[in-house]
């Protein structure tokens, strides 16, 4: 069925579609994530293959998902990529009604349509981190992930954007690309809560440059340490610590971003380093390499 119908323009003919128990696990799913491509929602939901193939080709060609044209220079060489998807306007306007979703749904579509490549990379890398984790915790049984929806913080309408103030008077932004949570029974058998702020590099932007007032990942650190040492993350978040995990392109780019770290003033260990090649085994059980030269910390340590 697939290579009868356009990847990417809507066939004005196609079949019927009843609306299943899996195809709104999958749309909230993509919701959840931004994009997702089709390996990572077979992986996240399990079953057949080809079965959920089938259900994303028709939730997309019925207008519940969408198919960011970003991606179609992949299949100019090469259709061996799997194709991602954001949520359709169909889709949105099904969450509006199921779970009361704010955004207004006739701006998903268009907005999930036109993203350029540059943001649809660096989305499906967050996505990468998050399926990683959420497998691990499947694996170990006894640690569970929560995603932002699902975690209790009290704060204004926009909990995980803050500012803060760092040296010389500047004042940054902070948006994490994902806030999350792990639940795990420590040694004594009770529960503790693990916060997480992820950073997906791609290695594209500089690591340092000459002033604050351009873009560096040096500057990120310097407004995650300054949350820290204003404790921002307890007046605004009611959390009493969190690390900061960066998962980025290559070893060479994690020396570089650790090198960085280490000239913060304090703070180093807040901060974990990884290539994404940590994504390929059991994420719990791998090192990560420490804000410190030449320190490695578990994820749970």
């Amino acid at each position: 069925m697939e290579s009868r119908l356009p990847r990417f323009n809507r066939a004005t003919a196609i079949v019927p579609l009843q609306l299943t128990k899996r195809d709104r696990e999958i749309i909230r799913l993509i919701h959840r994530h931004r994009f997702l491509r089709s390996r990572q929602i077979i992986a996240l939901l399990g079953g057949s293959p080809q079965q959920i193939l089938r259900r994303l080709q028709l939730l997309y060609h019925h207008g519940y998902l969408e198919r960011p044209r970003a991606q179609i220079q992949y299949y100019e060489s090469s259709g061996s990529k799997s194709i991602a998807y954001g949520l359709g306007n169909k889709g949105g306007l099904l969450l509006k009604q199921e779970i009361g979703l704010a955004v207004h749904p006739d701006s998903w579509g268009e907005k999930n349509h036109v993203i350029g490549r540059v943001y649809l990379e660096h989305a499906l890398l967050v996505a990468d981190v998050m399926m990683a984790i959420e497998l691990a915790c499947r694996k170990h049984g006894g640690i569970r992930l929560l995603y932002e929806d699902q975690l209790a913080i009290h704060s204004e309408r926009q909990p995980f954007q803050w500012r803060v103030k760092i040296q010389n008077g500047w004042k940054l932004g902070v948006v994490p690309d994902r806030v999350f949570a792990l639940e795990f029974p420590d040694a004594n058998g009770t529960s503790q809560r693990a916060y997480f702020f992820l950073e997906a590099d791609r290695g594209t932007m500089p690591v340092t440059r000459r002033t604050l007032s351009q873009t560096s990942f040096r500057r990120k650190l310097l407004a995650y340490e300054a949350t820290w040492t204003q404790k921002i993350h307890q007046r605004h978040l009611g959390i009493h610590r969190f690390r900061v995990l960066t998962v980025t392109t290559s070893a060479t780019r994690v020396k570089s971003l650790v090198e960085a770290c280490s000239q913060l003033k304090c703070g180093h260990g807040l901060f974990l380093f990884a290539d994404k090649t940590i994504l390929s085994g059991d994420i719990f059980s791998a090192a990560w390499q420490s804000g410190k030269q030449g320190e490695a910390s578990g994820l749970l340590d």
